[in-house]
This record gives C-alpha cells, sequence and structure tokens, in this order.
C-alpha cells in the first residue's frame, strides 16, 4: 500500500532467498516511485500471475495513468498489502531489509503467509508473454 491505496509494479527477478526462516527478495529499480511508496508501508506482496493475467501484468509493468488497481478485482492480506484476485499464488511480507545493487534495488523481505492454487503461471521471456508445458 501506497498510504491509503494500493500500489504496485511487474518485477522480472524476484527469488526465494531461505526457507528457514521464510524469506524472498525482488530488485526493483532505483527511481521507481511505486517502490518507494511500497516502501513507506514495511510490507509488500508478491503475487503471481496465471497466464490468464497477462492484461494485468502489462497493466503493472507500463507507467501508470491514475491507479493501476483501476478496474482489478483485490482484497487486503494480513499486514494490509493487496493481493490480486485470481492469482495462482500470493507472498506476504514485512520489509527486513534493502540494499543498493548498481541501478537496482535488493528488498529482502520476510514472509508472513502466502497461499497457492493450481494453475498455469504466465512468464515472461524475450520481451513476450506465455506459459511452459511440462515435458
Amino acid at each position: 500500500m501506497g498510504g491509503d491505496e494500493p500500489a504496485g509494479l511487474t518485477i522480472g527477478s524476484f527469488t526465494s532467498v531461505s526457507l528457514d526462516p521464510p524469506m524472498v527478495g525482488f530488485l526493483p529499480g532505483k527511481g521507481s516511485s511505486t517502490w518507494e511508496a511500497i516502501q513507506e508501508s514495511g510490507s509488500f506482496c508478491v503475487n503471481v500471475l496465471g497466464n490468464h493475467q497477462a492484461d494485468e501484468c502489462w497493466t503493472f509493468a507500463k507507467p501508470a495513468e491514475g491507479s493501476r488497481f483501476d478496474g482489478l478485482a483485490w482484497h487486503a492480506e494480513s499486514t494490509g498489502s493487496p493481493v490480486i484476485d485470481g492469482s495462482l499464488a500470493w507472498i506476504d511480507c514485512t520489509i527486513n531489509e534493502v540494499h543498493e545493487m548498481g541501478d537496482h534495488l535488493f528488498v529482502l523481505g520476510d514472509v508472513v503467509s502466502l497461499a497457492s492454487k493450481d494453475g498455469d503461471p504466465l512468464l515472461f521471456f524475450k520481451g513476450g508473454l506465455g506459459t511452459f508445458a511440462a515435458s
């Protein structure tokens, strides 16, 4: 949340950091005004989009005109962070540390709660969106 409004962005680099304790990390750009709004809240929620959510991915990847959440169904998780309805998984976190890494920041988060459901994930590769097929 950025104040009383939900805030969000598409992240290309996200990783599991630790299983015990559960921690994750992601890398927003240093100049991201969206990240600044999220950082002030002290928490964030990672939404893993399904292959049916390409429009949402592009909405969050491009500069915002108004709120990226306009017309989007979502609900607040335990930290108050937004969970996009229809996501395949979500990971609700509090911010542990933020480190400068070149032109990006590395955000380390402590996992507070998470959930997942079956479905095909949305993947970004070579400038396009798709999913994968098991072999």
